[in-house]
């Protein structure tokens, strides 16, 4: 079962996740994360922490923007994935036409909430040994996969 970094030296950027984020980019996408964090209401992490890994991730990547739900399940908030109260949120704030977007998550939470808020769904499969999401979705093996599949791109370079 994977678990979140705790602080900034347990964050590693995956190989070609850089490249898949250049790749969207290029292609005029709006990268936003959605990201539960119920380990602040678990009181694992503080937000600063989790804050300070996004300042980290934003200066290093081209993301947008980040919406974050630091609730946990027992709070049944609407912006805790598999709801897609955030998906919405960011749409909204950020003028993007849910019909032509995209969600590619690891988790079957991340694809529960692309399918309810109608986005086009990939799903990178990293064999957890969780539940995997129903129906419809595309399985890849990473980011860069999604993003090479998504734009029609093809890559023979290092992955970065």
């Amino acid at each position: 079962m994977p678990s979140p970094p705790k602080n900034l030296s347990e964050l590693e950027i995956l190989p070609g996740v850089a490249h898949a984020l250049e790749n969207f980019k290029n292609y005029g996408f709006k990268l936003i994360v959605v990201t539960n964090q119920p380990d602040i209401a678990r009181m694992k992490v503080t937000r600063n922490d989790v804050a300070l890994i996004h300042k980290y991730l934003s200066q290093n990547l081209p993301i947008d923007a980040f919406y974050m739900c630091e609730h946990d399940d027992i709070d049944a908030c609407n912006c805790r994935k598999p709801k897609p109260g955030l998906i919405f949120e960011a749409a909204d704030k950020n003028s993007i036409a849910l019909d032509f977007s995209y969600m590619v998550g690891d988790r079957w939470r991340d694809i529960h909430a692309g399918q309810a808020a109608g986005l086009n769904c990939f799903f990178i499969d990293h064999q957890y040994s969780e539940i995997k999401p129903d129906q419809p979705y595309k399985r890849v093996l990473s980011l860069l996969e999604a993003s090479l599949i998504i734009t029609g791109e093809t890559y023979e370079g290092p992955i970065k």
